[in-house]
């Protein structure tokens, strides 16, 4: 049985970060993936250039059961550390919107980046890698740490776990669960990590899509398919939460930025706002065109302030059909409320298959935030997205994935 001080299963963003800083402070390291190559999505996030962290990183841009417990790890490691890292590797990347950073290659930069930094530090990772079983000490029998073991007796005194897989069995003084949330099923995620929380006894937090599009109702697929297409800058509310961005309409549902955020939030059976003209008094516009335009139809009027398809559609919804002048006030206030707050209703979300995130994961309270060790397991530790931290659209969860990384590295 190979013994190793660490033992890292998922070779995710956080858990490549988690190896390097490990290695770094001596720790003979192995990390184990069922994947065939490692960081998959790291290799697909960003259109393929990676939004690999953001200049306005806070607690704020996070969600949790227990919204304090970033707080540490954040201020463990910073964005502007992960770009002294791609300094040294002379990696370019450019500034977009809200403060998102990008490779202004590929992310295959950052990929590189991080395997040419575990082979400086011999971490050694073991790729198409099955994890059969996993025990702690209490729990080893005969077929694993005894005095008949192949392991050095004070290499039995540091054994905290025992791992089974297809590639052999290995012990270790450390375990780290770097396996990610349920998005992206294409990529191989599953709930792995999950039920290895579970078997040790730790609380889940209920785990839903996030950061997905939302999908329409049959009655609304009927009203809002033929928009299909129509993107613009928009206002999305749900509950305390509001964002502005792009929104897009498609034929499934509502996407875009805007969507994808709030969708992290909304919760079923509710309904989310929207305001398709934000920082617009639509309603006062209206009562001037009055008197400057009031012999026209209404929707031609709006039809300079919005795309004219989404105009046409809305008012055949509630039947706006007349010219302006034949509108009073409170009309006129009512069909400014039905563009500048849609109660929109989904019926669902497209699910993990193309969520780029999982909301909920283990729970918090279960771990140390200044380590990232089970509170009452010692040598487990939990990091990236199968924690119940959940990072806003934008390089927010990657940067979690290298400070919780780095975090469970200093400690390991």
């Amino acid at each position: 049985m190979n013994f190793f001080d660490v033992l890292i299963i998922g070779a995710s963003a956080s858990g490549l970060m988690c190896a390097i800083e490990a290695a770094k402070r001596g720790r003979k390291v192995l990390v184990l993936d069922h994947a065939k190559k490692v960081a998959k999505k790291i290799r697909i996030s960003g259109g393929g250039r990676c939004n690999f962290t953001n200049y306005n990183v806070s607690a704020d841009n996070y969600l949790s059961e227990n919204v304090h417990f970033c707080k540490s790890a954040l201020s463990r490691y910073h964005y502007y550390d992960f770009l002294a890292l791609m300094s040294e590797y002379h990696i370019p990347w450019h500034e977009r919107d809200h403060g998102q950073l990008f490779c202004d290659r590929n992310a295959n930069d950052i990929v590189q980046m991080l395997i040419s930094e575990c082979q400086k530090y011999s971490v050694i990772i073991q790729l198409d890698c099955q994890i059969q079983a996993i025990e702690k000490k209490s729990d080893i029998s005969n077929h694993g740490v005894s005095e008949e073991s192949e392991l050095a007796d004070e290499e039995q005194q540091e054994v905290r776990f025992t791992i089974q897989t297809s590639s052999g069995d290995y012990s270790s003084h450390s375990l780290v669960i770097a396996t990610g949330g349920l998005s992206v099923a294409k990529m191989g995620a599953s709930d792995f990590g999950l039920l290895l929380a579970r078997q040790f006894g730790l609380n889940i937090i209920s785990t839903r899509p996030g950061l997905v599009p939302l999908t329409y109702s049959a009655k609304d697929s009927k009203r809002y398919k033929q928009l299909s297409g129509i993107a613009l800058s928009a206002e999305v509310n749900y509950g305390a939460q509001a964002f502005k961005e792009n929104l897009l309409f498609t034929h499934k549902g509502l996407s875009g930025p805007a969507i994808l955020q709030i969708s992290s939030y909304w919760l079923a059976n509710d309904y989310i706002k929207i305001n398709l003209l934000p920082d617009f008094d639509l309603y006062q516009w209206l009562l001037e065109q009055q008197s400057k335009q009031a012999k026209m139809l209404i929707k031609n009027i709006l039809s300079q302030k919005l795309t004219k398809r989404l105009v046409e559609c809305f008012c055949h919804i509630h039947q706006i059909d007349k010219p302006i002048n034949q509108y009073n006030e409170t009309m006129l206030e009512t069909i400014a409320d039905i563009f500048q707050n849609w109660q929109f209703w989904p019926d669902d979300t497209e699910g993990y298959r193309v969520a780029e995130v999982t909301v909920g994961g283990v729970d918090t309270h279960e771990l140390s935030s200044k380590t990232m060790q089970a509170k009452n397991i010692e040598g487990l530790y939990f990091i990236g997205e199968v924690v119940d931290v959940t990072g806003h659209l934008g390089g927010y969860n990657f940067q979690w994935a290298w400070a919780s990384g780095y975090t469970a590295g200093q400690f390991v």
